[in-house]
């Protein structure tokens, strides 16, 4: 079936002389003059009706993102910069020049640009400073821009997040993020006192910089609260706008229609951790009785057709688009979608009707993909089931005794939702056939030779008032990797399907390790005696044959770590790169569209390169179906964007995957700040020439022990091995090396620990006095770098 012609999702009826979408923003991009509304009108002859039209346009584009107005007047391009803006003063260099950037930016490419401000001559008053802001007229100079301020404003913000602490009769803030090592003085604290979480903006020129404070967030050590940490340090859209939770409430109505599957009678059944705040995938498995594929299975991923509800150019589409995911925390998840989407209409429920995207394989005997196919369907899920009751279900059925009382047709509860239960009987229509089915994909896997690293993920278990219970590590079993695996078929389908039909496709790309990694690899093995050739052809099943090859378990670890750590990062792009951790040389994320827009991209292509766009929308019940764009399908904007847009949600999940990170160290440093002073199991994780950092074993967290700790000798950085080595004791300390430490400091709020070594006292650095050296000469005790090692050097890491 060839892919049919993109359309522009127009939402308002537009008169035939109105200019096109590129049209306008050729003309901004063009015009020596600032383009507002009438500079646009006048240029293409618009008159009456048609410069309503225009605004009502001009208002879209700006909701979609394509275009951004100066104070209503002058609109530009997405991503540039006006002729004419607001800028805030962010650094004042040495020399006493302001830098800033713009005050609002919604540029897809990256950070806002720096304008270096040009002096004015002759202009009276003081300099500008940090958090100040301008108007100004722009110019791009060379490699660089420039801004020639034209009026001083009213102070913006320059925000900061922290806690108070009170010093004589002074505050100052402390700020969250453990890279930040001073506090700043506050000159206001409005409301806010000593122990208070705060916002807060910078006032004042270097080297007076001061803290004003905008807003208090609470008490930073309550239940739930640190999560809130990392949502306002990192900018993450957490308050949905009216505009986007009214939507939610509407699309939920939209009738499905008479032109999808019914896959209804299917025993299709949902693994999910038991926690799970939303059902993206459901699958379902059978022999395939198709005397061509001897051996072989049919399967069926059924993904929540998110597609159909967030359509393109809708508020929905637009705030899912900039949060990019989901952020799961221990205590709340901040969604991509409004929870009457995420948690109700969308997700994948035992005994409710869903809309579905439906991914129909036939699998061979070896495990490999013999044919797809892409429908929109209805389900209606046999069982939600959580990871450990599939897993034990299986067991018993596969245990030559079962266990005492079981028996088949009995009902077995739901993990997390007591009132829940499902037919025992669905080990034997649902559970055995996806296992059998299963054990062929695993051959695929096991021939394709993934990276293979077991690197646990930590799980902080809270109580119903979000009090910390207990952190340790998420067990992984096979219903783990049974469900990976079909999410991995699934997406590989979609990416070769949409090839097939010469379709866009969002990829999921990882690329290879670049040639410096693997020379700082080659290096570090050479310290285990361990051979790497450069000149190979580098595969994933070249680091599992290198992991193989290690007896010593106590060694391993670190290994893995490193070679974790030659690895490239994953983004999204149009182009297809393949993913090297995976050995797939096709892969798009399709299976999880409820938390990814990824996902939600690749869905929309598939309804156009399918022909599966449905017709108009429907409500059932009150609302206007006119409100509703038609489309559901990929849109020719959206193809020609795709760059754009990948670069837009790489960096969302890196965010998320930050915020998240730094929410874990933290909850675990406040589950060890009642351990100051014990002694812990840890293993070295990092060695750098300032110290070495440490984990503690089964926990997690990241501490530092400095250097200046170790004891009075000096000791010698050992890069390529990562290790610090004492110069006349020999002591050596190697990423992987398992020993323990005194536990000294644990900082809830910037999820720090900070350990010594286990003799303590002894190994802190003396207080003056010689030392001999190899000739019995006297010498100053000194330090890396020739510093004396008896001073504590500030800051820790640098």
């Amino acid at each position: 079936m060839s892919r049919g012609p993109y359309v522009m999702d127009m939402p308002r009826p537009q008169p035939a002389g109105l200019p096109t979408r590129e049209q306008i923003l050729d003309f901004i991009a063009k015009s020596d003059v600032p383009a507002g509304k009438r500079e646009i009108a006048r240029a293409f002859g618009l008159q009456g009706n048609e410069k309503i039209a225009l605004k009502a346009l001009l208002k879209d584009m700006a909701d979609e993102g394509l275009i951004d107005s100066a104070r209503g007047r002058a609109f530009h391009k997405m991503g540039g910069i006006p002729k004419v803006t607001v800028l805030r003063i962010t650094d004042v260099t040495d020399e006493g020049v302001a830098l800033a950037v713009p005050e609002t930016w919604h540029g897809e490419n990256g950070p806002p640009p720096q304008l270096r401000v040009k002096e004015v001559r002759g202009r009276k008053g003081p300099a500008l400073g940090v958090g100040e802001r301008i108007l100004a007229r722009t110019e791009e100079a060379g490699k660089g821009w420039i801004a020639h301020p034209l009026k001083k404003l009213a102070r913006g913000e320059e925000l900061m997040l922290g806690v108070l602490h009170r010093e004589g009769d002074k505050l100052w803030l402390r700020p969250v993020d453990k890279r930040e090592k001073r506090d700043t003085l506050v000159s206001d604290a409005g409301d806010a006192d000593a122990g208070d979480l705060v916002l807060a903006e910078k006032a004042g020129r270097p080297p007076r910089i001061t803290a004003r404070v905008t807003e208090r967030l609470g008490d930073p050590f309550a239940p739930r609260s640190f999560s809130l940490v990392a949502i306002h340090k990192l900018g993450i859209p957490d308050i949905f706008p009216e505009a986007v939770l009214e939507e939610a409430e509407l699309v939920p109505r939209l009738d499905l229609g008479d032109g999808r599957e019914d896959l209804r009678d299917l025993p299709i059944v949902a693994i999910d951790p038991a926690d799970a705040r939303d059902h993206d995938d459901a699958i379902w498995a059978a022999p395939d009785d198709d005397p061509a594929n001897p051996g072989g299975f049919r399967a069926i991923v059924a993904i929540a057709d998110v597609s159909f509800y967030v359509r393109p150019g809708s508020a929905l589409d637009r705030e899912a688009k900039k949060r990019g995911n989901s952020v799961y925390f221990p205590d709340r998840v901040v969604p991509m979608l409004p929870e009457a989407l995420s948690a109700d209409i969308c997700s994948l429920k035992q005994g409710e009707d869903r809309a579905a995207m439906a991914c129909h394989l036939t699998i061979k005997a070896d495990g490999t993909l013999a044919t797809w196919r892409f429908t929109r369907a209805v389900v209606r899920l046999a069982a939600n089931i959580a990871y450990e009751d599939a897993q034990a279900a299986i067991d018993a059925a596969s245990s030559p005794q079962r266990r005492p009382g079981s028996r088949e047709g009995s009902e077995l509860p739901i993990s997390g939702d007591p009132g829940l239960r499902w037919d025992g009987a669905l080990v034997e229509s649902a559970l055995k056939p996806l296992w059998a089915c299963w054990k062929a994909l695993f051959k695929a896997r096991e021939a394709r030779e993934p990276l293979d690293l077991d690197l646990p993920e930590r799980r902080v278990v809270l109580d119903e008032k979000g009090r910390i219970l207990s952190v340790a590590p998420r067990e992984r079993l096979d219903a783990h990797r049974l469900v990976e695996d079909y999410m991995i078929a699934a997406n590989v389908a979609a990416a070769k399907a949409l090839e097939a039909k010469k379709a866009p496709v969002m990829y999921r790309d990882h690329e290879p390790p670049s040639r410096e990694k693997l020379v700082a690899l080659k290096e570090y093995l050479a310290t285990f005696d361990m051979e790497f050739a450069l000149g190979q052809v580098v595969r994933p099943a070249t680091f599992n044959h290198i992991l193989g090859k290690i007896t010593d378990e106590a060694i391993k670890p670190q290994i893995m770590e490193q070679v974790l750590r030659s690895q490239t990062q994953a983004y999204y792009a149009p182009a297809n790169t393949g993913h090297f951790g995976l050995a797939l040389g096709s892969y798009a994320h399709f299976t999880s569209p409820i938390r990814r827009y990824a996902d939600l991209l690749v869905h929309r292509s598939l309804v156009g390169a399918y022909g599966l766009e449905g017709g108009k929308p429907k409500l059932n019940g009150p609302g206007k179906s006119s409100d509703i764009p038609a489309r559901t399908a990929l849109t020719q904007e959206e193809a020609e964007r795709m760059t754009a847009i990948g670069e837009l949600i790489s960096q969302a999940e890196r965010r998320a995957m930050e915020a998240e990170r730094e929410t874990i160290d933290r909850y675990v440093a406040a589950f060890l700040s009642t351990k100051i002073g014990e002694l812990l199991d840890t293993r070295i994780t990092g060695v750098q020439s300032f110290g070495f950092f440490a984990t503690v074993e089964g926990l997690g967290g990241d501490g530092l022990v400095p250097v200046s700790t170790l004891g009075a000798e000096r000791f010698r950085y050992d890069e390529a091995a990562r290790a610090l080595e004492g110069e006349e004791s020999g002591d050596r300390y190697t990423s992987g090396m398992k020993l323990r430490l005194r536990l000294v400091e644990a900082n809830p709020i910037n999820g720090s620990l900070r350990f010594e070594l286990e003799e303590g006292a002894s190994h802190l650095p003396m207080r003056g006095g010689p030392r001999r050296d190899g000739k019995g000469k006297s010498r100053p005790m000194m330090g890396r770098r020739g510093r004396p090692a008896n001073i504590r050097h500030k800051g820790g890491r640098r």
